[in-house]
C-alpha cells in the first residue's frame, strides 16, 4: 500500500512544485512557502475529520514526544521549502528539485539512531543510486570542484537535510499515538500545518503591516499550491508512518519525471544526456526500493 501511496504523493509534488515556484516569481518566497500550508490546511482538516470518523479516532501515548517532533518536523519543511524556492531563483528549476532530493540518503543517515530502521542491501543501494542519479542530473561536472562555493548548490543541500529532518521527525510524531496509523498521520499533518501557518502568516502581516497580505497574492494560484499539497503531504505522511521515510523517498524520486517534463515544457529548459544518465539511475533505484517489499 505504501507504494501506491508514495507515487501518488509524488505526483502531487510534483504539479505543486511547479505551480510553487510560478507562485514565488509572483508574490515572493515568503508568500509561496505559506501557501502550501494556509491554503493546504482545510482540505486536511476535511481528511482528518473523515478518517477520524471512519476509523474510530486515537489518542496520545507520549504528548510531548509528539509536541517535539511534530514542531521540529513543521519548523524543517519551512526552511526546506524555502531553501528550494531560493535555488529556483538563483539557480534553475530542475536544479532545486534535484538537489532536494539528496533527502533520500539523509533520511536513511538520520532515521539509523532515531527510528532504529535499518535497510537491506538493495535498500541500501536503490537509496544510494537514487541520489547518486539526482546529483549527476544536477551538478555542472567542469565546476565541481568549486561546488562548496556555488550557492545554488549548497542551498540545495540544504534543502535536502531540511526534508529529510521533516521525514524523520514526522514518522516519529505519528508513532506517539496509540491509534490507528492514518489517523495518527492525519493528526501529525494537520498540527504541522496549523504552526506553519500561524508562523508564516504572522511574518508575512508584520512584514507587510497589513493583516489581509496573506489574501492578497493570486487567490487561484495559492490554492491550487495549497490544494495539490495538501494532497501529496496526506501521502507522505502517511507512508512515513508506513514504513522507513528512507524507501518512501527514495520511490519518491519518480517525481523526477515530472520534474523533467515541467522544467522542459513549462520553463523551456533543456534536458542534456547527463541528466537523463541521472534519471535512469534514479528508474533504477526505485526498482531496488520496491523490489524487496
Amino acid at each position: 500500500m505504501w507504494i501506491a501511496i508514495t507515487l501518488f504523493a509524488a505526483a502531487c509534488q510534483s504539479f505543486r512544485t511547479a505551480y510553487q515556484n510560478t507562485l514565488s516569481r509572483e508574490a515572493g518566497f515568503l508568500h509561496a512557502t505559506m501557501a502550501r500550508s494556509l491554503y493546504g490546511l482545510p482540505l486536511v482538516s476535511v481528511y482528518l475529520l473523515g478518517v477520524w470518523y471512519a476509523f474510530g479516532g486515537t489518542a496520545f501515548d507520549n504528548a510531548t514526544r509528539f509536541f517535539i517532533a511534530a514542531t521540529v518536523c513543521a519548523l524543517a519543511q519551512i526552511l526546506a521549502t524555502y531553501f528550494m524556492l531560493r535555488v529556483f531563483h538563483s539557480g534553475s528549476f530542475a536544479l532545486g528539485t534535484l538537489l532536494a532530493k539528496t533527502e533520500a540518503v539523509l533520511a536513511a543517515l538520520i532515521g539509523l539512531p532515531v527510528l532504529h530502521h535499518s535497510l537491506t542491501m538493495s535498500g541500501w543501494a536503490g537509496v544510494v543510486l537514487g541520489v547518486a542519479g539526482a546529483l549527476i542530473m544536477s551538478v555542472q561536472w567542469r565546476n565541481l570542484l568549486k561546488a562548496h562555493k556555488d550557492v545554488s548548490f549548497m542551498l540545495g543541500l540544504a534543502s535536502g537535510l531540511c526534508f529529510a529532518i521533516t521525514s524523520v521527525a514526522a514518522s516519529v510524531a505519528s508513532h506517539a499515538f496509540s491509534g490507528p496509523l492514518i489517523i495518527n498521520a492525519g493528526v501529525t499533518l494537520w498540527y504541522v500545518l496549523v504552526l506553519q501557518s500561524v508562523i508564516l502568516c504572522s511574518i508575512q502581516m508584520i512584514k507587510s503591516r497589513d493583516l489581509l497580505a496573506p489574501f492578497r497574492a493570486d487567490i487561484r494560484l495559492s490554492s491550487k499550491v495549497g490544494v495539490l499539497s495538501s494532497l501529496g503531504s496526506i501521502g507522505w505522511f502517511t507512508g512515513f508512518a508506513l514504513v522507513n521515510p528512507a524507501l518512501v523517498k527514495t520511490l519518491g524520486q519518480a517525481e523526477i519525471i515530472g520534474t523533467l517534463y515541467f522544467s522542459r515544457r513549462r520553463f523551456g529548459e533543456r534536458i542534456t544526456p547527463q541528466q537523463w544518465l541521472g534519471g535512469i539511475l534514479i528508474v533504477i533505484s526505485v526498482i531496488l526500493v520496491t523490489v524487496r517489499f
